[in-house]
This record gives C-alpha cells, structure tokens and sequence, in this order.
C-alpha cells in the first residue's frame, strides 16, 4: 500500500491541492489519514480516484469509472492516456497496461508513443520512487514492460543504410540502474543506421575501457536519473573526458540537465531525443 502527501498527489494526478482540499470537504470523495503533525496522508485507492475524478468530480464512483473508461479510450488524448497507464501501475494490471500502449503505438508509432506518453509516465513513476510512494514490485513492474516493448522493437527493427554510420557506445555509471531513456536513444541510433554497443546499466569505467580497446567508437552515451549528477556530476565528465578524448560524449537524463560550466569541449548533452539524433549525426 503506497502512502502519499498531497504534493504528490498535485504532482501525479494534475489536480491542484487547493482543489483536493476543497473537494474532501465538499464531497467528501477521499478521507485522508493524518499524521501526528496533522498532516494528511493518502493511500492507492485515494490516487486511483482522484485520477480517475479529474474531470468528473461531481460524480458518484460507480459513473465515474464508466466514463473515465469511456474517455481513455481516446487514444489522442495524452494526459488520459497517462492517467489510464498509472492506474494499470498501482494494480499491477499487466494486461491494461500492455493493451493501451499497443493501441498507443499502433495509432501513433512507436517513437511518438515513446516521447509523448512514456517519457512524461515514467517522470510520475520516478516522483513516486523518489517519495517512496510506490514498492519496488510496482517500479519493477512498470520498467520490465517498458524495456520488453523497447527490445521488442529493436529486434524487429530495419535500419536505414548510411555512408557516414557512427559507432557508438551506451552506458551508465555505476550504481545508476535507470535505463530505460538510454535503451531508446540506442534504439533511434540504430534505426538510423549508425552501429551500436549496448553496455547497459551499473558500467565500471575499466569495462567501457575494455570495451573500446576491443570495438573503437567514435560516440560515448551517457546519463543518469538519480542524485548521482548532483553529488559527483562534474568529477565524472571530467574523467570521462580525461579517459576518452578522442570520443564525443553524449550526456541525457538528470546528468545532462544539471550540466556544469566549463566542462571539457568533448562532452555535450542531450535534452531530448531530436537533440540526440541531430548530435550523432553531425
């Protein structure tokens, strides 16, 4: 059973908590516990109904999951799309979740369901890892789906011949385990023609190192999500670019949002995956 605060209810369900208040005392729709500091404290069934209220408040319950389900049947509609595939995440409802990104992909693609719905979900799961609001079974859960439909896709996969294909090499540092954005940005690479090696998550530098004596690339692909960036951020480019300085390095995720000044000329970032692809190809 996961356990909110009411920031992270604003966060996850895009009501204001202004609005939750006024709803719990109007309508009594949920019924927070409190702390010993008077603070209220939510449960999963108060998100799953806020979620599914955020258009509907004045509804009783059994009206409300009729229409929401009529609603997120609207495969355009971004926000119910990632409302819907929450829901799918707190019950651990493999066979919802599955079905509305197929539908997802099959009307949109696999790259525009990927940035516009996948991307903005997994910054909601990542507020609630970091809160501690959801167990690991949940977080795992979500990030098993989602890395199955990457690989999925990168297995049947054609990409495009290039004369001036790129090699480059995907990893994380150690302890950084977060590797859903770096699985697709080797996906994009792939597909558009460049040659790819896939080290993955938790990489030792001597492994990287290793690796490039065995297979040379021209790209190095890099990132994180976690508070490493903010604690050791700048001491590990700058040995990045110490170790390789004859090697771009591509930075994504937390690290590449809180890049340093002054950083050695080698090391660049990428803030989405147009960013990504335009710097692989220059």
């Amino acid at each position: 059973m996961g356990e909110y605060t009411i920031k992270d209810l604003e966060k996850l369900s895009g009501i204001k908590a202004h609005t939750m208040r006024i709803w719990e005392k109007r309508y009594d729709i949920v019924n927070p516990d409190r702390t010993d500091t008077n603070r209220r404290r939510y449960n999963d069934d108060d998100l799953r109904k806020l979620i599914k209220i955020s258009r509907i408040a004045s509804m009783a319950f059994s009206e409300i999951e009729e229409k929401v389900s009529f609603i997120l049947q609207d495969i355009k509609q971004d926000d119910s799309q990632i409302e819907s595939l929450m829901i799918a995440m707190v019950n651990l409802d493999e066979t919802a979740f599955n079905n509305l990104i197929n539908r997802s992909i099959l009307n949109r693609g696999f790259e525009n369901t990927f940035t516009s719905i996948f991307f903005p979900f997994l910054d909601r799961v990542g507020v609630l890892w970091v809160t501690g609001s959801i167990s690991p079974a949940q977080e795992h859960f979500v990030s098993n789906l989602v890395r199955q439909k990457i690989i999925s896709n990168i297995d049947a996969q054609i990409s495009k011949k290039r004369e001036n294909k790129k090699r480059v090499i995907f990893f994380l540092p150690e302890n950084e385990f977060h590797e859903l954005g770096l699985l697709f940005y080797a996906y994009i690479a792939r597909k558009d023609g460049h040659e790819v090696l896939y080290l993955g998550s938790h990489t030792p530098l001597d492994s990287v190192k290793e690796s490039i004596k065995i297979w040379p690339p021209d790209i190095l692909v890099t990132g994180t999500l976690s508070n490493f960036s903010r604690i050791y951020g700048r001491d590990y480019l700058e040995k990045l670019a110490s170790e390789f300085p004859e090697q771009l390095i591509i930075v994504s995720g937390t690290l590449a949002l809180n890049l340093p000044d002054n950083l050695p000329h080698n090391i660049v970032n990428a803030r989405n995956s147009d960013d990504f692809i335009r710097l692989v190809n220059e």
